[in-house]
């Protein structure tokens, strides 16, 4: 059995006394696409801030690496530290600069210790420009690299702060509701560009649209989450099938197909 790249187990969260997560146990491969979903409040923010640095668990462990030797406790890095291993992520709300250009958006991102005024006005190697020209395509952004970011549409801005994580060279990525306020056709280049990212990469993406859902997990798990816990993991059409699962969360006729 190959050796997990992200390993969260028997963690717990409390926030004044309220449980936002309980002896939650995860584990993510190399490669893999693994959807997370769940009812409002159940501890999917939460997972990615104790997996990110942004808050600190009150059991369990958290770890990361290729390999047993190579595995680092993540519980005792700060965000910063974390980011740097190789985690990066995205929140729901796009966050880019909206005074800057598609490109510089990228070339901001870019993985080194570069300061702003550094970045934009630092000459790129050959290396780093066939990079982001690879990822201009990769997000479909080529006919507007030369674009304010504030003048993109919304799914536009979602793709390029993916690329923005992508210049990073991330070796999971975190992907909160990417689908959120997008058109159908935007959703659906939204799911081939996560797929097309899976095996270069591991990402974690949280969701409530099912259609989406359906589309991007067609070669991967689902997990969901209840109360701070795996309700079950399986194959999309396990989980939509299991009564647990309709019972807590699709049965609630609040999230279903687009």
């Amino acid at each position: 059995m190959s050796h997990p790249l992200l390993s969260v187990e028997d963690v717990s969260k409390s926030y004044d006394g309220f449980k936002a997560i309980t002896n939650l146990t995860f584990y993510l491969n190399a490669g893999e696409l693994r959807t997370v979903i769940g009812p409002n409040g159940a501890g999917k923010s939460t997972f990615f801030d104790l997996i990110t640095g942004r808050a600190k668990p009150d059991c369990g462990k958290i770890e990361f690496g290729d390999t047993a030797a190579s595995t680092q406790d993540l519980t005792s890095l700060n965000e910063f530290e974390i980011n740097r291993l190789g985690i990066g992520r995205k929140f729901q709300t796009p966050s880019v600069y909206s005074d800057h250009t598609v490109w510089e958006n990228l070339l901001l991102s870019l993985k080194g210790p570069r300061g702003v005024f550094a970045s934009l006005f630092h000459r790129l190697t050959s290396t780093d420009h066939d990079r982001l020209h690879e990822i201009l395509a990769t997000v479909r952004l080529e006919s507007k690299h030369d674009w304010k970011a504030g003048l993109l549409a919304h799914g536009e801005k979602q793709w390029l702060e993916i690329g923005m994580l992508l210049a990073q060279d991330p070796k999971v990525l975190l992907v909160d509701e990417p689908a959120a306020g997008m058109t159908d056709d935007e959703t659906d280049r939204t799911g081939d560009l996560l797929l097309s990212l899976a095996g270069k990469h591991s990402l974690i993406v949280i969701e409530h649209d099912m259609a989406f859902v359906k589309q991007i997990a067609r070669h991967g798990q689902v997990t969901v989450l209840h109360q701070g816990s795996v309700l079950c993991e399986g194959k999309f059409e396990e989980v939509q099938a299991n009564p647990k699962v309709r019972e807590v969360y699709l049965g609630r006729g609040k999230h279903g197909s687009r």
